[in-house]
């Protein structure tokens, strides 16, 4: 068991880091609390992965102040290296190791590691512990580099994309393994594509964006600021400018995708009378009209933009 409170876990202050000429993590600030869940968030080439390699050890800062779990991962890495989980997006295994031969190995570096046949059994290991890695479905390797993360009862776990690529049940089985280390008061750190995973999992949200963090909070908190939504079907290339005049102060509306409509503000029955007599006035029957709580996923494409990244 390790104790919540104290200095944080993680603790990033004006962090850089460029490869070349490209700044991948441009004077980032992330702050993450003791035994929690925080959820890194970005779209392709953000920063996020080069920011979790800085805070393991692997990449050396150019710039600003990084203390995990109050040591720096470069000139105190020795002593960091065993306190730590980490799970990878690719590589970290021998291709002809056995996945249960791996996890054992793996374990015996540890002073006091999880049990095995135990994770093995928990993340569905078992069928294909005597496969060679190689030899691995994308989903089982996912599975055990999240065992071999937290294999060793870490204070501290990493975990980049760790569902990437997994089935329904493989998944939820990955939640609940989260969900046990920060009860155990483990601090986990991880990145997702994965809206509704933040959301299930994080107690802190981290929202970065061209090598900073644009945005943090619990999900709660992130959604709850940006109002409700209101959603309605039609024609493609409806004339918004003409609905923004007609919505009431502090609405907005746009198009996400061709023929869907999203209007954000304070949702009653005011706007719902609003938006259905300006579809009446333009001619537009609307296929279905619903209203929700604004999503992370919402406020992730606002904060962000709809434009693909590469």
């Amino acid at each position: 068991m390790h104790a919540a409170g104290g200095t944080p876990a993680v603790e990033a202050a004006g962090l850089v880091k460029r490869y070349g000429t490209v700044t991948a993590v441009d004077g980032l600030d992330l702050t993450v609390g003791r035994a929690t869940v925080t959820a890194v968030l970005g779209p392709n080439g953000a920063g996020k992965t080069t920011t979790l390699e800085c805070c393991e050890g692997y990449r050396r800062p150019d710039a600003g102040r990084l203390r995990v779990l109050g040591l720096d991962p470069v000139t105190q890495g020795a002593e960091l290296r065993p306190r730590i989980g980490v799970m990878l997006q690719s590589g970290g295994v021998y291709p002809g190791v056995r996945a249960a031969e791996m996890l054992r190995h793996m374990a015996r570096l540890h002073a006091h590691p999880l049990d095995v046949p135990a994770l093995i059994d928990r993340l569905g290991l078992g069928s294909c512990g005597r496969t060679p890695y190689r030899r691995l479905s994308g989903g089982q390797r996912q599975r055990l580099a999240l065992a071999l993360a937290v294999v060793g009862r870490p204070e501290l776990v990493f975990l980049d994309e760790p569902t990437a690529g997994l089935d329904p049940q493989a998944r939820r089985a990955a939640w609940d393994l989260v969900r046990e280390l920060r009860a155990d008061g483990v601090t986990v750190v991880l990145t997702t594509h994965h809206m509704e995973e933040a959301e299930e999992l994080a107690d802190e949200v981290a929202i970065v964006d061209a090598g900073r963090v644009i945005a943090q909070g619990t999900p709660a908190a992130l959604c709850g600021g940006a109002g409700d939504v209101l959603r309605f079907t039609g024609r493609p290339g409806l004339d918004l400018a003409s609905l923004l005049a007609a919505l009431p102060d502090g609405c907005d509306a746009a198009e996400p995708s061709p023929g869907s409509y999203r209007v954000t503000g304070d949702v009653g029955p005011r706007l719902l009378a609003t938006v259905t007599a300006w579809c009446a006035q333009h001619g537009v029957l609307p296929d279905r009209i619903t209203t929700q709580r604004h999503s992370l996923e919402d406020v992730f494409l606002d904060l962000t933009g709809k434009d693909l990244r590469s």
